[in-house]
């Protein structure tokens, strides 16, 4: 029985700020689009034959007070001035028949390039040690294809980051999300 195994995912980001915390994250869920979900946080397995779709298919399918799983990363401060940066990696193998792996990441002080580095080569770290291969980042990556080649298997990357500036004292709020499509 594989009903519960997604067979399509979209990456999603946003970002709220309001004086209470609690609505700063509502309002970044908000802008991600996945406010009206009963959001289900899972860990981090990109799972065989599934397809990624865009965001707006993939907002197309999530209904109103559906249990909706994803993996997702968020980062909160109320701090003036503090660059807060949220991310979800993706590491997917070539062959569809294979898993591959979704890692979050949130950091204080990156820029949202530094922090989407991070979760990609976050992702293809862990999948490397699930085929129990020594991955160096610097090595494994092809910079003219953007790709990583693990032990001769070809793996794509991607991921999806958000970012801001915390501004006038109130919470910012910034996340970014894989939400499953079952």
């Amino acid at each position: 029985m594989d009903t519960y195994v997604p067979k399509g995912i979209f990456l999603t980001k946003g970002v709220g700020a309001h004086k209470e915390e609690l609505h700063s994250f509502e309002l970044a869920l908000r802008d991600a689009g996945i406010e009206k979900c009963n959001l289900v946080q899972v860990s981090s397995i990109f799972p065989p034959g599934c397809r990624i779709i865009s965001r707006t298919q993939g907002l197309k399918k999530i209904k109103p007070g559906e249990i909706t799983y994803c993996v997702m990363s968020r980062c909160c401060s109320n701090e003036p001035r503090r660059l807060l940066a949220a991310s979800v990696g993706c590491a997917i193998p070539r062959d569809k028949r294979a898993y591959g792996y979704i890692s979050e990441h949130h950091a204080f002080g990156q820029t949202e390039r530094q922090a989407g580095d991070y979760a990609e080569d976050m992702a293809a770290a862990m999948l490397a040690s699930t085929l129990g291969i020594d991955f160096d980042v610097d090595e494994s990556w092809d910079e003219k294809k953007e790709l990583f080649k693990i032990s001769g298997k070809i793996v794509t990357t991607r991921n999806i980051t958000q970012s801001s500036i915390v501004k006038n004292n109130v919470y910012t709020t910034v996340l970014a999300a894989a939400v499953f499509i079952l």
